[in-house]
């Protein structure tokens, strides 16, 4: 992902601000929904599961940024 974001990030423009400031939210925002699923069980009750919940988590996120970042403008 940071492959496609390093482009828009070297323009130095007011896009490129709002895109660094965008990845900043993005990856709080990420860890405190898992930190939350971890509290509440929603990862499941062993380290495989959560481990697994985990990594799909982050992939659904990824793809978001992905599909975004990819999109032409």
């Amino acid at each position: 992902m940071i492959g496609l974001r390093i482009p828009r990030l070297l323009t130095g423009n007011p896009a490129a601000a709002l895109e660094a400031q965008r990845m900043i939210v993005e990856k709080i925002e990420a860890v405190s929904i898992l930190q939350w699923r971890a509290m509440t069980g929603d990862l499941g009750m062993n380290s495989v599961s959560a481990m697994r919940n985990s990594i799909a988590h982050y992939r659904k996120a990824v793809g978001r940024n992905r599909r975004r970042l990819s999109r032409k403008k």
